[in-house]
């Protein structure tokens, strides 16, 4: 941490590391995507702003500066400047923690997958066509593609230095609750654009959203804590979910239109969410004693607890 007697713009942000991320996290990505918002692949007020197609969509050009500019940037810049270098070692401990127990990557590759058809199906009447070999073997490059996109731009924000530093002070629930809508507002300039189906968009499309990321958060707080703050593990639930819906469900579901996926992600993590709220009793796996805040050593940690 900056010393007590630091003033200036570095000792505000260690005052207030948590306003400073969430507000740089904001800000950063929200400039980054004026143009994309405002060209000619949103609404379109600047059209001769085009952005280029890669694999199918703008997104890669038009979206992923601005992703990476915000959460990861903002972590690291609140970091280093409020927690120094050790701080920022913490936080790369938790980005590096691939050796966790397999049944998570089993977990988290295969479950979250298995989740979204099922409750398709449930939506469905109880039918699903099965993809062809292709759509097998897309699944693996897409995941990792997902991984260093929107993974590695999000989740070392989310979840590698706001869940840490919300859950001390506020719990792991209502710590939750704060995190989930505020990731969910960190995409709502992207809904004015080709990313969001612009114009197809409505009041009740955002709200769905947004009360899908605070849901879905529940379920990645409970996974982030209970793999021992393992950053890779919740980045393969994320993107899973990404990876799943992009690649594969229009194969599967070839009826189903954006607003069915909407409303299969939304339903799937309710009951994830209830799940894991019952079976923790709200505590989401959050051991206080097993975990160093962010701004005392780290101690070793192991997976456990409700």
């Amino acid at each position: 941490m900056a010393e007590p007697g630091n003033t200036g713009l570095r000792g505000l942000i260690a005052r207030c590391p948590l306003i400073s991320f969430f507000t740089l996290a904001l800000a950063l990505s929200w400039i980054a995507w004026t143009p994309y918002i405002l060209g000619r692949n949103g609404l379109g007020v600047e059209p001769e702003i085009a952005f280029p197609e890669i694999m199918g969509t703008t997104q890669l050009f038009g979206v992923l500066p601005g992703a990476y500019l915000g959460p990861i940037l903002a972590a690291f810049l609140v970091t280093a400047a409020a927690e120094g270098r050790p701080g920022l070692r913490r936080w790369a401990g938790r980005l590096l923690k691939w050796k966790v127990n397999w049944r998570w990557y089993v977990g988290s590759i295969l479950g979250v997958p298995a989740a979204l058809v099922l409750t398709g199906m449930a939506l469905n009447g109880g039918e699903a066509h099965v993809p062809g070999a292709a759509v097998f073997v897309a699944l693996v490059p897409g995941l990792v593609l997902q991984m260093v996109t929107t993974g590695l731009a999000e989740e070392p924000g989310w979840r590698d230095f706001a869940l840490p530093h919300l859950q001390p002070k506020f719990g792991p629930l209502r710590g939750t609750l704060i995190l989930g809508p505020l990731w969910g507002l960190w995409h709502l300039p992207l809904f004015f654009s080709e990313w969001g189906r612009w114009p197809d968009v409505t009041v009740w499309t955002l709200v769905v959203f947004i009360a899908t990321t605070t849901l879905f958060s529940i379920l990645m707080t409970w996974v982030f804590n209970r793999s021992g703050q393992s950053l890779p593990i919740a980045m393969l639930v994320h993107t899973g979910v990404n990876n799943t819906i992009s690649v594969a469900w229009a194969d599967v579901f070839p009826d189903a239109g954006a607003d069915d996926v909407a409303l299969v992600f939304l339903i799937s993590s309710a009951i994830a969410a209830a799940a894991a709220l019952i079976a923790t009793r709200g505590r989401l796996g959050y051991r206080p004693e097993a975990v160093a805040s962010p701004s005392t050593p780290a101690q070793v940690s192991t997976p456990g607890g409700g």
